[in-house]
């Protein structure tokens, strides 16, 4: 596939090598190969607590439990204006399964959690791709932990595989933190022949938990096999930190546009309020969120903890309505969003020394729209 060339700050991302027939035949590819930004989708677990979900409770159980629940949540985000909607099954591998005796469910729960996704995308009057969502297995690897890396890679492409049966069309892999998890978890979804997007949380001070920064992302993505469609951040501490860790990984980059990035954003900054934990981005801050992560360089843009159908379609105005612009500097993106921590700003100056302490971005006060904290 020859590479999508746009106007504005340069290349914006090329495609690995891609079998002509299955181009035309995904839609996640022929999405990419047409449209210069894909808008993705906001919130799971936020969204879901909204319609009854209790906190310890699996959200993959209510793939089979209430699967109209789960069509009526992905159909929001269809009518918000996502290209791509992930499909309910974040904690669907065996180990995060078996905190709920549902180990053995680990086939059954992600193929309805793609197959009631795929229904959805099909209905809908345009193009919408299935992105089977992939999260951590919540273990810690050997040699500090008892994961060893052949049961990771079994694990996840125990996942991969039923979501591919049920219909996706991108295995959408998220919220890693460790080089050797996301190393494992490449492994596993190859087996699932689909193409592959893989995220990492940078939420300690610009860097993820294992203490991995953004531009050794694209390191890990120059040297994993097979080579990735798409890579970059969810999650984290909020919108401005993501747009940072995105500008971070362009100038990390060996070669302008070398991958295709993504940014699926925290909506604002978690708070206490009544005893519950909020999210206080609006609308707004998330239209903004989304026109700076598009001049930044990123060609997936989405929203995570937080993000409801409302700030998704705020989003999806922005990025039809507002011009390109020039690409952001670090004044710029706090000005729009809020504070961003010491450690992106190093990485901004072309430092890697690890401060102390963790980001704690304070995002400006807009009210609105708030909402319960989910995985995703």
């Amino acid at each position: 596939m020859r590479p999508v060339d746009l106007p504005g700050n340069g290349p914006p991302g090329r495609l690995p090598p891609t079998d002509t027939d299955m181009t035309q035949s995904n839609r996640f590819l022929q999405l990419l190969a047409e449209r210069d930004v894909l808008l993705a989708d906001g919130a799971t677990g936020t969204n879901l607590f909204a319609m009854g979900l209790q906190t310890g409770d699996a959200p993959e159980l209510w793939n089979t439990a209430h699967p109209e629940r789960i069509t009526a949540h992905y159909s929001s985000f269809v009518a918000a204006g996502s290209d791509i909607v992930l499909s309910n099954s974040f904690g669907g591998n065996r180990y995060r399964l078996a905190l709920h005796g549902a180990q053995d469910r680990v086939a059954e729960l992600n193929r309805a959690a793609a197959s009631l996704c795929r229904a959805v995308a099909d209905g809908a009057a345009r193009t919408v791709a299935v992105a089977g969502s992939m999260g951590p297995t919540g273990e810690i690897f050997a040699p500090l932990g008892e994961l060893s890396h052949a049961d990771a890679v079994a694990a996840f492409a125990e996942q991969a595989q039923a979501l591919a049966a049920g219909g996706a069309d991108v295995l959408w892999i998220e919220t890693l933190s460790s080089r050797e998890e996301f190393a494992a978890a490449v492994e596993g979804a190859a087996q699932a022949d689909l193409p592959i997007v893989c995220t990492m949380s940078f939420d300690t001070n610009g860097r993820t938990m294992m203490g991995v920064a953004p531009g050794e992302l694209m390191a890990l993505a120059d040297g994993i096999q097979p080579q990735l469609h798409a890579c970059g951040t969810n999650c984290g501490v909020g919108a401005a930190e993501t747009v940072m860790a995105i500008l971070n990984m362009v100038d990390a980059q060996t070669r302008p546009g070398e991958h295709l990035l993504v940014a699926k954003a925290n909506c604002g900054i978690p708070e206490y309020v009544d005893g519950e934990i909020v999210y206080n981005g609006t609308p707004e801050l998330m239209a903004d969120y989304a026109r700076l992560a598009r001049d930044a360089g990123a060609r997936i843009i989405g929203g995570c903890c937080g993000t409801t159908p409302a700030h998704v379609a705020a989003m999806r105005a922005a990025l039809d309505t507002r011009p390109r612009a020039a690409k952001p500097d670090a004044k710029a993106v706090v000005a729009a969003l809020g504070d961003i921590s010491s450690g992106a700003r190093a990485q901004a100056r072309g430092e890697l020394d690890v401060a102390a302490g963790s980001a704690s971005g304070k995002s400006r006060q807009r009210g609105g729209r708030r909402g319960r904290r989910g995985d995703t």
